[in-house]
């Protein structure tokens, strides 16, 4: 047993180490990591948009509640569970947003990528696609991850929507899962992609979408 978890230790540091800083990026759109200087790059967000994290709690929508959702973040990275990311849009040359993997379980070799949100400006445009293409990419092909997995309220359907025409499957609903913005609770619900459809079908299908 302990022989195993060197080798489990040596191939998750062969794979991914959170203190280094990973950039995904095309000609689109830039995922940086994310840091604490990068408050003052959000907080228009939590000011002018707080209503973008109305489906879910504890979201960044205010200039207080984005400070606690970055600190959050980042503590998360040091645990070596989550890696959030700064998104940049490179056609307008803005900051649109922030993403992250979470749940990040090398021994299982399955991760979640979540906690995504764009202003206004870069919803329905190419960006989220791209950043989902860039995100899956790296997880299946860098980090031989065997199964990403997507959640959503229930309700969000657009989100919902944008999941599923990435190619995401549903897998399920989590009933009285967690709590919107105003306390109310919610079904939460979860779909996944794995390797074999990323490489079978997903990868493709998403590219020609890009």
């Amino acid at each position: 047993m302990k022989q195993k978890n060197i080798t489990l230790n040596q191939k998750i540091k062969m794979n991914f180490n959170f203190k280094e800083d990973y950039t995904l990026e095309n000609d689109v759109v830039r995922l940086q990591p994310l840091q604490t200087y990068d408050f003052e790059k959000l907080v228009v967000f939590s000011i002018n948009e707080p209503e973008i994290w109305s489906f879910n709690a504890n979201g960044p929508d205010s200039p207080e509640n984005l400070m606690k959702y970055m600190e959050r973040a980042l503590s998360q990275k040091e645990k070596l569970v989550e890696y959030p990311f700064l998104v940049f849009d490179k056609k307008s040359n803005k900051v649109a947003g922030s993403t992250r993997y979470y749940n990040i379980n090398f021994e299982a070799k399955h991760l979640e990528i979540g906690f995504t949100w764009y202003g206004k400006e870069f919803q329905g445009t190419p960006l989220n696609k791209n950043c989902k293409y860039l995100l899956l990419e790296f997880a299946f092909e860098k980090l031989n991850i065997e199964r990403v997995g997507f959640r959503a309220n229930n309700l969000n359907y657009r989100s919902i929507a944008a999941m599923k025409s990435i190619g995401c499957v549903e897998e399920g609903v989590l009933r009285n899962f967690s709590t919107d913005a105003d306390g109310n609770r919610i079904d939460a619900i979860v779909l996944s992609i794995v390797k074999e459809e990323w490489f079978a079908t997903v990868k493709q299908n998403l590219k020609n979408k890009l």
